[in-house]
């Protein structure tokens, strides 16, 4: 088989993971939200930018501040779920360049110099990001909802700031009864992959 991890993982990552619309009561703990950052944390950046920022919504004030800017379909699904995480992008990644990125510092001022390209970057990157902190709960044993409906501008102003852009929210927790839809159908390799 050409692939290393074996089937469970496989499953569990990929094959059998789906988003999840509903979840159990059961808490998320800070222990496993640290496990899934010190694992997702290593997925490689440009530059080792890693723009990704996470706010975690814990408290019941905070979750009625979120809950409103959600889309209608969203809000029942974010209210309902033990942890909620605004994934965003740190538009002034390229301060802490010289310690990520230190063997080339003038990556910063010649790369990143000018806002717009670093939004750009930052977007592209904390998507990728995005995408491996997803995978990092699903291998914590936990399912992730992540969702792109919501009022951007709203969650900005509510839990962040004119320097970061909300990219998704993202609920976690153990799934709860019918949490999943049926699987919907991909592409094919010959769609996808063109060789020349």
């Amino acid at each position: 088989m050409p692939l290393v991890l074996d089937a469970a993982a496989q499953d569990l990552l990929f094959r059998e993971a789906r988003t999840a619309s509903t979840f159990t009561d059961e808490p998320v703990t800070e222990e496993q939200i640290r496990a899934v950052y010190d694992l997702v944390k290593y997925g490689p950046t440009a530059s080792n930018q890693s723009p990704l920022r996470i706010t975690l919504v814990r408290s019941p004030e905070a979750r009625e501040r979120l809950v409103r800017h959600m889309a209608e379909g969203n809000r029942p699904k974010t209210a309902a779920a033990p942890l909620s995480a605004v994934l965003s992008t740190d538009n002034e990644f390229h301060a802490r360049l010289p310690r990520l990125f230190p063997h080339a510092p003038q990556v910063k001022d010649v790369l990143y110099a000018d806002r717009a390209g670093r939004e750009r970057s930052a977007l592209l990157n904390g998507a990728l990001q995005a995408a491996y902190f997803i995978v990092g709960v699903r291998a914590a044993g936990l399912a992730a909802g992540p969702m792109s409906g919501f009022d951007a501008a709203g969650v900005r102003k509510e839990f962040l700031d004119d320097d970061h852009t909300p990219l998704m929210v993202v609920n976690i927790g153990r799934p709860g009864p019918g949490a999943w839809r049926p699987r919907l159908p991909r592409l094919d390799i010959d769609e996808v992959i063109t060789t020349v």
